[in-house]
């Protein structure tokens, strides 16, 4: 019911929202004899906040038409490698007609993005993706907004978010990178740590950051509502049926406008006040601040909705039975065993300030990976960043990102065969977990 309320006042608003963004025209655009008015600053600065606090926001786009690669700017353009149900691998391929640039890019790290499935579209990843394209070949998920996706399609479960991860890496070949960002951290781990217990190819590197890989460590506000509340409290709580109105019509799942409720109630300050400090931006005529701040809003307002089964399990698995650091998680009989991922270097990055993933949390992979050798395994603390710190705005590029392409540069030959053990295990698998054959990389660029 709480769904269908929901989507009844986005459309008595919708109006509202539009009547706001004409009025704030028509006190705003410099042909108007009412932009000449005494006050028309404020005025259009006021319905300007009004459209924005009460409109619709969709999925924004990437956006990535070029990005410069050792001081030479190259196109890029987007394409969909692999479709499914609930999620499209996208490449951004790079074009050149600089005969020596393409050889160097062509030379340069595969590196697969897991986005996070956690509310927001991959497209927060924006900053991510723009800089790696400067040194890698770049990939990443974009996770399909699940009132999309029709119950014709089936369930969508923890299990399968693996799968996809563990797909697209066959795909993309034993030279893939993979770099996971804040929730698939966790799925991430378990897909690469099944792939090395059946004995198949892993990775060269796995970069994991600010993810909850142990979250008993330093809980946040974000890990205490899910420690502290039972399976059929979310059960009964968050979960609703997708209305008549969208191709998903039925579908049991945890809706986006709730997500971003609760990340806004955890600083409902800091939202007011950036707010307000939009409508005195606009004022005063500072066009780049006003900009930042559309920008910055446009992303984090854009949600969506995740099936019920997949957010139900990863509460249960990752919040509440802690499942992967007490070696008890079993997936479709394959026990997920961190300790056999032998070749696969590991970099775990944290932000200082990280509010989401608190400390230690993301570092706990180095000890559950005890199979690789010290000196393949590394972690990096970012000073002074906060969850976002870490993977957008200048710490990223300034501090995080040094790090990670120095150390998926570092790894790119390929490192000694599985131990014994791991054979041994992978041997011993059922025939339903034998190894799938990996293509070749088609990254050219």
């Amino acid at each position: 019911m709480l769904y269908q309320l929901y989507e009844t006042q986005r459309a008595l608003l919708s109006p509202f929202a539009e009547f706001a963004s004409a009025t704030g025209k028509l006190y705003s655009h410099p042909l108007s004899p009412f932009a000449q008015a005494p006050g028309s600053q404020r005025m259009a600065a006021g319905f300007d906040l009004m459209h924005r606090l009460t409109k619709e926001y969709e999925k924004p786009a990437f956006g990535i038409n070029s990005v410069r690669v050792d001081g030479i700017d190259v196109a890029v353009q987007e394409q969909v490698i692999e479709s499914k149900h609930f999620c499209r691998l996208l490449r951004f391929k790079r074009y050149t007609d600089n005969a020596q640039m393409l050889e160097r890019m062509r030379a340069q790290p595969v590196v697969l993005v897991v986005a996070p499935l956690s509310g927001h579209h991959s497209t927060l990843l924006r900053d991510t993706v723009r800089t790696l394209l400067q040194d890698h070949k770049v990939y990443i998920t974009d996770w399909v907004d699940a009132r999309m996706v029709p119950l014709s399609a089936g369930e969508f479960h923890l299990a399968d978010y693996i799968g996809y991860v563990q797909d697209f890496i066959r795909l993309l070949g034993p030279e893939v990178n993979v770099i996971s960002v804040c929730q698939p951290t966790v799925p991430v781990l378990a897909a690469i740590s099944l792939l090395a217990s059946r004995g198949e190819f892993t990775p060269r590197t796995m970069t994991m950051m600010g993810g909850p890989i142990d979250a008993r460590k330093s809980p946040t506000a974000v890990n205490n509502l899910a420690m502290n509340r039972t399976h059929e409290w979310f059960e009964q709580n968050v979960i609703y049926r997708v209305p008549q109105n969208f191709p998903g019509a039925g579908r049991r799942v945890y809706p986006g406008f709730m997500q971003h409720t609760g990340f806004v109630a955890m600083n409902p300050d800091r939202h007011a006040n950036s707010h307000w400090d939009y409508f005195l931006d606009l004022v005063r005529g500072d066009d780049d601040s006003a900009e930042s701040h559309r920008q910055f809003y446009d992303e984090y307002n854009a949600v969506l909705d995740m099936d019920a089964d997949y957010y139900l399990e990863t509460i249960k698995t990752v919040f509440q039975d802690f499942s992967l650091v007490y070696g008890t998680w079993n997936i479709k009989g394959e026990l997920v065993r961190p300790q056999d991922i032998t070749t696969t270097a590991l970099l775990t990055v944290e932000g200082e300030l990280d509010d989401i993933s608190g400390a230690g949390q993301t570092e706990a992979a180095q000890g559950l990976c005890s199979g690789i050798p010290a000196d393949r395994r590394q972690h990096y603390l970012v000073q002074g960043a906060g969850h976002y710190g870490i993977f957008s705005g200048r710490r990223w590029r300034e501090m995080a990102y040094p790090e990670v392409r120095k150390f998926i540069l570092q790894h790119q030959q390929p490192a000694q065969t599985a131990a014994p053990a791991v054979a041994a295990a992978a041997a011993a698998a059922p025939a339903t977990a034998a190894p799938a054959k990996g293509k070749k990389s088609t990254a050219t660029s």
